[in-house]
């Protein structure tokens, strides 16, 4: 009897996208144009993460007329610009609306898991139960933020991810350490220093490349080079973050003048005993290896010019760097958290997924999912929005974009 009633209780659709950010909205336009019958079953909101889980001065990393997708272009925004996190969640809200996406809010899926019975997928929500031919995993790379365990939550100091981070009036007192030199840690870092808080900036190993050169932006640069497009990432080098913003019309990252600026630079963040927080030996090695990283792409960048006869500006003053800062040339290598009155404690540490509600034999040991460009070992099981999923760019706009009208071909094709 309940076998039976689980099967008039449950709907059937062809294809069921997990998640309505960027990488769920891109899949719906693809199989709307291929005609496939399919849900979007969305937790919160449409992109939630750009709307509750990011800082209220973030900008888009990339200009306008990159950082979107091909069907849809940025209205009443200069192309060169890089618009607000606010006007990133009207594009979206356009794009959902031009599309029609069938969008299911407020639905978050607890379970999925292949139906014993037949071949099909058995989703099980908040909402219902649904039976499905494929399912697209399109939650994302930013599901559940990392906080290393180093410093107890018992210490003198408030810890929080970038994720909870909302503006410098948050913190009424005492001095903040920012952990980690992505875009977020760089950006966060840089904007507490703006509003005169005394901050204290751990950096490990980073790629750092320009903003903009020789009248081209970073990302045009990326894409002439074919670098986008990379299928792997180079050896030791898939968790290297890099530091690029668009914060204050987009300048590029130099932690030398970071430290000029009054921020404190620190190696990486080691180890943590009696009220102290240990670092690295190794901030001169990290800033040197990031000029490097920084340095072979102007020198890329000058080659293509020169084979392609372009006439560019030149920029000499672009292999310029600042003089060391007393913190980079003698390194602090601990920090007593109470003498240097740091009271906040901000980890840009990134995010870990969350596969546990795919009941699926196809994870591997680190619990990534086994996949070719996203098709998962499992038929009728895909996923989309993962970092280098099928090349450098897979997890932006315009890279899960082309990676969803792969992955929605595919399906089509079956």
């Amino acid at each position: 009897y309940y076998a039976l009633f689980v099967k008039l209780m449950t709907k059937y659709i062809n294809t069921i996208v997990v998640g309505a950010g960027q990488a769920g909205l891109a899949a719906s336009e693809h199989l709307g144009n291929n005609n496939i019958e399919h849900i979007i079953l969305e937790r919160d909101r449409i992109v939630e993460r750009w709307r509750s889980c990011r800082w209220d001065s973030l900008v888009a990393n990339g200009p306008a007329w990159h950082d979107r997708f091909p069907s849809l272009e940025f209205t009443n925004a200069d192309p060169n610009s890089f618009v607000s996190k606010e006007r990133v969640v009207q594009y979206f809200e356009e794009f959902a609306k031009k599309i029609k996406a069938p969008i299911q809010v407020n639905v978050n899926v607890e379970k999925v898991e292949k139906n014993s019975s037949n071949t099909k997928f058995l989703v099980t929500t908040s909402d219902a139960l649904y039976e499905a031919d494929n399912v697209i995993v399109a939650t994302g790379a930013f599901q559940e933020p990392i906080i290393p365990k180093i410093i107890p939550q018992n210490s003198l100091a408030n810890q929080i991810h970038s994720q909870e981070y909302k503006n410098p009036d948050q913190f009424s007192e005492g001095a903040v350490l920012v952990i980690g030199s992505g875009s977020s840690g760089s950006q966060i870092a840089e904007e507490l220093r703006r509003s005169n808080k005394r901050v204290y900036f751990s950096i490990g190993p980073h790629d750092r490349p320009p903003r903009r050169y020789r009248g081209r932006d970073n990302v045009w640069w990326l894409g002439v080079l074919g670098k986008w497009e990379a299928k792997t990432p180079n050896p030791g080098t898939q968790h290297v973050t890099i530091a690029v913003s668009g914060y204050d019309g987009g300048k590029t990252i130099d932690f030398r003048k970071f430290a000029n600026m009054g921020i404190t630079l620190l190696g990486m963040t080691k180890e943590y005993k009696n009220e102290k927080i240990i670092f690295e030996n190794d901030l001169k090695e990290n800033i040197i290896n990031g000029d490097t990283n920084y340095l072979s792409l102007l020198d890329e960048a000058d080659e293509y010019i020169k084979s392609n006869n372009l006439d560019f500006p030149e920029e000499k003053e672009a292999r310029k760097f600042e003089k060391d800062h007393e913190c980079i040339s003698n390194p602090i290598l601990e920090l007593d958290l109470k003498i240097s009155n740091i009271k906040n404690i901000i980890w840009a540490t990134g995010y870990k997924n969350n596969f546990n509600w795919i009941k699926c034999d196809i994870f591997d040991e680190t619990g990534k999912p086994k996949h070719k460009n996203g098709v998962s070992i499992e038929k009728g099981l895909y996923f989309l929005g993962l970092p280098w999923l099928s090349m450098r760019g897979s997890s932006f706009i315009w890279g899960v974009w082309k990676d969803a009208k792969y992955v929605v071909e595919y399906i089509a094709n079956r």
